[in-house]
């Protein structure tokens, strides 16, 4: 008998403890951090697209203005 309850009692005491440590929100919080992590990464996404639009417009004045200075036809000279 007191084998029984001892090994109840032990039983009871493991359940309470790995129970009570447990984090209940860890999925909530996990899903957030992935959502964050991405509008992070979309926010960077659109800025890179945007700074090579910007570089490949500047190219492309640059290159009407080296065709121009070469032509004759007009230009501005980088000099």
């Amino acid at each position: 008998m007191k084998k029984v309850i001892l090994s109840l009692a032990l039983v009871v005491a493991f359940s309470t403890t790995f129970v009570s440590c447990r984090d209940t929100n860890k999925k909530a919080d996990d899903v957030e951090d992935v959502a964050d992590d991405v509008e992070d990464s979309m926010d960077d996404a659109g800025d890179a697209v945007e700074d090579a639009v910007n570089d490949t417009g500047d190219a492309i004045e640059e290159g009407v203005n080296e065709v121009e200075e070469n032509t004759g036809t007009g230009g501005t000279d980088d000099m």
